[in-house]
C-alpha cells in the first residue's frame, strides 16, 4: 500500500478539482490532487468549453439585482438551484476570466468580449463565447506552478475517519500499471469534484455505454461517498439528462447555430424562427425532453436545421466553434460522409439522465453539511453555473480549506481496521479473476434504474420493487464480481458506487409523492403546493439510519 500526507486532498482533477488546488496552494496548502484519468484530459470539461456562463460589469452594467434576477430566473440556472449560491458564482465570474487569460486559456478569441448562444431573443446575454481547447493542461500547468502533486490514475473509492469519527483522509486504488496498488491519502480536509454521473442509465445506445455527451468517467464518484460518509444530498429526485445529435451523443447543444424544427422544417417553438448566431437554438434548454417527447407522441423525428444558417456562421460553427467545445468530431463526421449542413438536417434526440448539479449539499463556501469536506462542479446539487460554477467553487472552496487546515492539526490516527476492510475487498474482487464481469453488474444496474427509477414516470410498487432489487444486485456483486487487472477493479469500483447512489434516488423519489417538473408519478398525478420552493435532502448516519427533510430554496 502507498500512503501520502498532505494538508488538503482534491478528489478529481477536473475544472472544479484544478481550481481549488490552484487556490490552496497559493494560501500555502499542501495539496494533492487525485485523479482517475489524467488532469491535461479529464471531467466533464475534458476536451474543452466555448461558453462561460458569467457576469462582466463592464459588459452587463452594473445593476447586479437585474443580474441575479436575469440569470436566476433562466434556463442556465434553473429552479434546482439555490440563489445565495448563485451570487456567489456571478460575483465571482468576472475574477475567474481574468485569471484564466493570464494563464493562457483564451477567453477573447475575437479581441473583445463576446456572448453568445444559450440566450432568449430579446434579452441580455451572458454566456461568454471562449476557446476552452486547451483550458484543462493550462490549469494542469498553474496547478503544479503553486505547489500541487498530482497524482493521475488514482480512483479513490472512500473517505477514510479517525477514531473520534473525523474526516481524516480518502482510499482508494493505483492503476496506472496492471497490477493495483492500494492507495491511502491522509489529510485534514477533502474536496469531492468528480462530476456527473454518466453511466447510470443505458446510453442512447445501449449496447456502447460509454457512447455519453459527457466524459464517461464520471460516474457518480463523490455522490457516493459523500452519502456513505454521512454528508447531506440535494435534489436527489429531481432526475436531468443532456440532448444533441440522436445516436451520436455529443454535449455542446449550443454551439449548434440552428433551429429545431419538425421534418419538413417547420419551428415548433416560440423562441428562434431562424437560425441566431447570437442566442443559439435555446428550445433543449427550455424545454430539455422535447426530442423525445415529440417522437413519443408521433411528432417527430425532430432535427437540428442549418439549412438557412450563413455560410460564414457555419464554417465559424464546424471550424471554429465546435474545435473550443472539444466536439470537432462531429466536424469529421461531417466531412467524412459527406453531410452538407446547408442542406442536410440532423435528427436530434434526448440523451439518457446524467444527474448532473444533482448531488452534494454545500454553502456559499463550497462546504457540506461534513466538517473539512467540501464540494464543487456537477457533483454538487444546489448550484448550477457548469463550468463556472465548478470554477469559482472549487475557486471557493480551496481559499477556506486552506484557512481550515491551519486550524486543524488534531486529527487523529485512522483505525487500521479501517484500512483492512477496504483491501479485503479489494483482494476479494481481484481473487475471482473468473467472476462476474463488472459489465454484467453495469448492464443489470442500467436496467434497474431505467425500468424503476424512470425519468418518465413512477410510482409506489416500482419504486419499491426497484429498491429490493438494487440491494439483491448489491449482494449479488459483493459475492460474485471479479477482476483479473488495475481497469476491471476501477470499472467495478464504479458499478459499487453507483449502486449506492441508486439508493438515494429511489428513496427520494419514493418520498417526494406528487408531480413536479421532471419528477414524473403516475400514481400522484398534481402537484403539491405545500412543497413549492423547497428541496429535498437526504443524508444517512453511519450506523445506516437514513434522515430526509425538505427544506426552503435559499
Amino acid at each position: 500500500m502507498k500512503t501520502y500526507n498532505c494538508e488538503f486532498l482534491c478528489v478529481g482533477g477536473g475544472v472544479g478539482g484544478l481550481m481549488a488546488a490552484i487556490a490552496a496552494g497559493k494560501k500555502g496548502a499542501d495539496v494533492i490532487i487525485a485523479e482517475k484519468a489524467d488532469t491535461r484530459r479529464s471531467g466533464s470539461g475534458a476536451n474543452g468549453n466555448d461558453h462561460f456562463h458569467c457576469y462582466i460589469p463592464e459588459c452587463h452594467g452594473t445593476d447586479t439585482e437585474r443580474v441575479y434576477r436575469e440569470i436566476g430566473s433562466s434556463f442556465d440556472a434553473g429552479p434546482w438551484v439555490d440563489m445565495e449560491l448563485t451570487k456567489v458564482w456571478i460575483d465571482r465570474s468576472f475574477e475567474v476570466i481574468q485569471m484564466w487569460e493570464d494563464m493562457g486559456i483564451n477567453m477573447r478569441p475575437t479581441g473583445v468580449w463576446k456572448f453568445e448562444g444559450h440566450g432568449m431573443p430579446g434579452q441580455q446575454l451572458y454566456n461568454l463565447k471562449f476557446d476552452g481547447a486547451l483550458q484543462k493542461s493550462c490549469l494542469t500547468r498553474e496547478a503544479k506552478q503553486q505547489g500541487a502533486r498530482i497524482l493521475n490514475h488514482i480512483i479513490i473509492h472512500d473517505l477514510l475517519a479517525d477514531k473520534d469519527g473525523r474526516l481524516a483522509g480518502a482510499i482508494g486504488v493505483d492503476i496506472s500499471e496492471e497490477i493495483p496498488e492500494t492507495v491511502m491519502i491522509q489529510c485534514e480536509a477533502v474536496l469531492l469534484a468528480t462530476g456527473m454521473v454518466s453511466r447510470m442509465y443505458p446510453s442512447i445506445t445501449p449496447a456502447y455505454m460509454f457512447n455519453t455527451p459527457c466524459c464517461p468517467a464520471t460516474t457518480g464518484d463523490a455522490q457516493a461517498m459523500a452519502y456513505r460518509f454521512g454528508a447531506r444530498l440535494v435534489n436527489m429526485d429531481m432526475l436531468n439528462g443532456h440532448a444533441g445529435p440522436k445516436y451520436f451523443a455529443r454535449g455542446g447543444k449550443g454551439t449548434w447555430i440552428g433551429v429545431s424544427t419538425d421534418i419538413r422544417g417547420n419551428t415548433f417553438t416560440p423562441y428562434n424562427s431562424k437560425p441566431s448566431r447570437a442566442t443559439g437554438d435555446i428550445t433543449a434548454d427550455v424545454w430539455p425532453t422535447c426530442y423525445r417527447d415529440r417522437l413519443k407522441k408521433g411528432k417527430g423525428p425532430t432535427f437540428m436545421n442549418c439549412t438557412e444558417t450563413s455560410p460564414e456562421d457555419l464554417d465559424y460553427m464546424l471550424h471554429t466553434a465546435m474545435v473550443s467545445e472539444g466536439i470537432d468530431s462531429i466536424t469529421d463526421y461531417c466531412e467524412h460522409y459527406g453531410i452538407d449542413l446547408s442542406s442536410d438536417m440532423v435528427e436530434f434526440g434526448t440523451y439518457p439522465i446524467m444527474m448532473g448539479q444533482r448531488g452534494i449539499e454545500i454553502d456559499t463556501h463550497a462546504r457540506t453539511s461534513v466538517p473539512g469536506l467540501y464540494a464543487a462542479g456537477n457533483c454538487t446539487g444546489n448550484v448550477n453555473g457548469s463550468l463556472c460554477g465548478a470554477a469559482v467553487f472549487g475557486m471557493t472552496a480551496g481559499e477556506d480549506a486552506a484557512d481550515y487546515v491551519k486550524n486543524t492539526k488534531d486529527i487523529s490516527r485512522i483505525d487500521p481496521a479501517d484500512i483492512q476492510k477496504y483491501e479485503d475487498l479489494y483482494q476479494d474482487l481481484l481473487s475471482r479473476s473468473d467472476g462476474a464481469h463488472w459489465k454484467e453488474a453495469a448492464s443489470s444496474l442500467q436496467n434497474i434504474m431505467n425500468e424503476y427509477a424512470s425519468a418518465d414516470q413512477q410510482s409506489e410498487d416500482m419504486l419499491n420493487a426497484g429498491i429490493e432489487y438494487m440491494r439483491q444486485l448489491k449482494a449479488n456483486c459483493y459475492k460474485e464480481l471479479g477482476c483479473s487487472n488495475s481497469h476491471e477493479l476501477m470499472r467495478s469500483l464504479e458499478v459499487l458506487n453507483m449502486i449506492d447512489l441508486s439508493e438515494p434516488i429511489f428513496l427520494c423519489s419514493r418520498n417526494r409523492k406528487e408531480t413536479r417538473g421532471p419528477h414524473v408519478r403516475c400514481d400522484y398525478d398534481f402537484t403539491d403546493i405545500t412543497l413549492n420552493g423547497k428541496f429535498q435532502t437526504i443524508y444517512k448516519e453511519r450506523n445506516g439510519t437514513v434522515h430526509m427533510d425538505y427544506r426552503y430554496k435559499r
